[in-house]
């Protein structure tokens, strides 16, 4: 394995670096021409061999099309677009792509003219003048903002330094670390490294270890990792946890006394069986006239989370808890998430109420906002409360009954409103003592479910109306879902006529009544996992802002995100707000809590990137032993170097390559989703069942191969293919390979 040394300065790099300074003069002087004379003055440059050298640069540039020759022996800058502000999208072979708002097609940026941009980094780029028929094309002029300086990764010792062998398929550098910079870390450890220095003369960046994670392999390590990899907080510091011991928790009667109290209202929560923190509690009592006063009660996180505190700004940065597989990070520490805040049954808890007078048919006839005290009657787990619906029979079995019946009204207005019906099914671990996963099995949405659903979603739509309505103008924070991109449905209705389906969108069966029509007919089939998944990736992304457009999965025209402050800063900023105009207040500063929305939509992605790639780790963990047993599976897709195939009966999902199917030379047919064999003819398409067996997993880069296999007519099983597994996309591993070893 070749060992990396830092780079060292050549005469290329060093020719790189002067013509990068006469572009700075010619750029920065559009309209003029310099001579090579001139051009040495600017620089300062004094030696006749380096003068002459100058010239050498000048025809380069020429040639290359960057600056042009004005006249004979003088040079200026050949015209260009200007500038672009754009993201670099950082390939495996080095080079780059800038995407762009201000252009339609992506900046093509060579590895040379990246000058140490990397994956995700804000930068400003200058563009060449384009040839005729060629993709636009530039070069990094500065990095704005880094994506990120920190990166998790393994040790590798050498007898005078390290390095950081990066586990991000999207940093295609090693990490130099001067053993000075260890802090610690051993050979063959994980752990987390921040760039601290990057001269564009080396090929490494220099950076230092700021976190030991531990050995691969082991739970704690790979969950750490994780969190890490995206920059994740996993525990909190000492000075957040002393503040959260400062808060009381006694209620005081002053507390009381400024509030509606409903203590003596029958109050209940439902939620997951190991559920550790409570932010929600349903009541209801029946009024003198017959109708019904439903309450849901929200922690009252506000309440004792201040503005300019340490946990306020450890809130914020946070913004949301991120589940992973084994544990919940919590937004909060665990004295306010799980013991003051937390609902927890036979306790007085202060709280945020929305109170709905509803008639029989589940119509609104009066609301209340405010703060309250409540005290839950009974914990219910989701199949605990499930049982009671379904036998009528059990605890409080007459709000829950009442609730359910009121509930499923209103979700029957909501679809016929044209709300979307996705339910995809969640993927539960059984784990045992070390963190090693021994079952998958899926989480069961009930009637339970969408008990507590309906009225969360009742009261987010309702706070939402009473500021968008009511308060007209006022800054609010809502939680907004723009309409799918039309190209992107278009080419999901084009991929499901391959099963069948149509997607018939008019004006009388409008895209969320085709799309639920389309969900029920697949209900069931082999199918149904991949065109719900495809479903939703052709919808918009729901993220918070301050300007409201609606939430169009939903098709609500008002929602905010009130009802789980214990675990999402939005809904903390929410109560805020609400409080303000309930007490006549009125509020300023719309940029500053626009800028607060970007960063929790910022930071969710974040979370659910983690929480996706702590489940597929544990999935390729789970499948790790289980080597050469056969498993029905389905297509779940198609690509030029591999068909995916996801496992029906626990949904892990692994690769078989292309060029591992030897039984014929099979090609990519990308418009109908299938590979089709050059001889024989065998087709694989999308969706199609197939048997398979898992011949490689590879938990460090959380991926499965598998390989085909088909019943013989004795019932044995008979191997499509032979040879070794070449890995996932050995097309892709190989040209890793390629781009790590010359940076090494």
């Amino acid at each position: 394995m070749s060992k990396k040394g830092r780079g060292n300065k050549s005469s290329g790099s060093s020719n790189e670096s002067a013509a990068s300074r006469i572009k700075d003069i010619l750029s920065n002087n559009p309209q003029q021409s310099f001579n090579y004379k001139q051009i040495a003055k600017r620089l300062n440059i004094n030696d006749p061999s380096e003068k002459k050298a100058i010239t050498d640069v000048l025809r380069d540039l020429t040639k290359k099309g960057i600056i042009k020759e004005a006249y004979q022996g003088k040079y200026m800058i050949k015209e260009s677009r200007g500038y672009i502000t754009g993201t670099v999208d950082l390939t495996r072979m080095g080079f780059g792509f800038i995407s762009t708002t201000d252009l339609e097609d992506d900046v093509f940026v060579s590895a040379k003219n990246l000058h140490t941009a990397l994956h995700g980094d804000t930068v400003k780029v200058l563009l060449f003048a384009k040839r005729k028929g060629a993709r636009p094309e530039g070069e990094v002029v500065e990095i704005i903002e880094r994506w990120r300086t920190s990166f998790v990764g393994t040790i590798e010792l050498m007898p005078d330094f390290a390095f950081l062998i990066p586990d991000n398929k999207n940093m295609p550098f090693d990490l130099f670390i001067p053993l000075s910079k260890l802090n610690g870390a051993k050979q063959g450890e994980k752990a987390v490294a921040k760039v601290v220095d990057w001269d564009p003369k080396s090929k490494n960046p220099i950076a230092e270890i700021i976190n030991v994670l531990g050995v691969p392999g082991e739970n704690e390590t790979e969950m750490h990792a994780i969190l890490a990899e995206f920059e994740l907080p996993y525990h909190f510091t000492e000075e957040v946890e002393a503040d959260a011991e400062k808060i009381p928790a006694a209620i005081t009667p002053e507390d009381i006394k400024a509030r509606r109290d409903m203590r003596g209202v029958p109050t209940f929560t439902i939620d997951p069986e190991d559920a550790k923190d409570f932010d929600d509690a349903l009541s209801l009592k029946q009024l003198a006239n017959g109708n019904w006063e439903a309450g849901v009660h929200i922690a009252d996180v506000t309440h004792y989370v201040k503005p300019g505190s340490i946990l306020e700004d450890e809130a914020k940065q946070r913004a949301t808890s991120i589940y992973l597989v084994d544990r919940v990070v919590p937004m909060l520490p665990e004295r306010l998430s799980n013991h003051i805040c937390s609902l927890n049954q036979y306790e007085d808890k202060l709280t945020y109420s929305a109170i709905f007078e509803l008639n029989d048919k589940s119509e609104i006839v009066n609301e209340w906002f405010g703060r309250t005290i409540i005290n839950s009657d009974k914990r219910f787990s989701y199949s605990e409360a499930q049982k009671v619906i379904d036998t009528g029979e059990g605890d409080m079995k007459d709000q829950v009954t009442v609730l359910h019946r009121l509930a499923q009204q209103l979700r029957t207005k909501r679809f016929s409103a044209g709300a979307f019906s996705f339910e995809k099914v969640e993927v539960k671990f059984d784990l045992d003592e070390k963190g090693k996963p021994t079952g998958i099995k899926f989480r069961e949405m009930g009637t339970s479910n969408q008990l507590v659903e309906e009225f969360m979603l009742l009261a987010n739509k309702s706070v939402a109306e009473y500021v968008g309505k009511i308060r007209k103008g006022k800054t609010f924070v809502y939680r907004i879902h723009d309409k799918p991109d039309p190209e992107k449905i278009s080419n999901f209705s084009h991929f499901i006529k391959k099963f069948g389906y149509k997607l018939s969108e008019d004006d009388k069966t409008p895209l969320p009544k085709a799309m639920n029509r389309l969900l029920h007919q697949i209900e069931g089939k082999k199918e149904q996992n991949i065109i719900e998944t495809l479903a939703l990736r052709s919808m918009a992304k729901a993220i918070y802002s301050t300007e409201n457009i609606g939430h169009y999965g939903l098709a609500f025209r008002y929602y905010t995100h009130f009802t789980s402050p214990i675990r999402r800063y939005p809904d903390m900023m929410v109560h805020r707000l609400l409080t303000m105009y309930l007490d006549g207040s009125n509020i300023k500063g719309r940029e500053k809590y626009e800028k607060l929305c970007d960063h929790s939509s910022k930071m969710e992605r974040l979370a659910t990137e983690a929480e996706r790639a702590s489940t597929k780790y544990k999935q390729v963990e789970y499948m790790s032993d289980k080597m050469g047993v056969p498993f029905d599976g389905v297509i779940s897709g198609v690509t030029e170097w591999g068909i995916y195939v996801e496992i029906i009966e626990n949904q892990c999902e692994g690769m078989v390559a292309l060029r591992d199917l030897e039984d014929d030379f099979y090609e990519y047919d990308e418009e109908n989703y299938r590979i089709i064999g050059r001889s024989n003819g065998k087709v694989y398409t999308l969706g199609d069942k197939i048997k398979i067996e898992v011949v490689k997993a590879d938990l460090q880069k959380k991926q499965l191969d598998y390989k085909l296999v088909t019943d013989t007519s004795e019932g044995d099983i008979k191997t499509i293919k032979s040879g070794n597994p070449k890995g996932r996309n050995s097309e892709y591993s190989g040209k890793q390979r390629s781009q790590k070893q010359r940076n090494r």
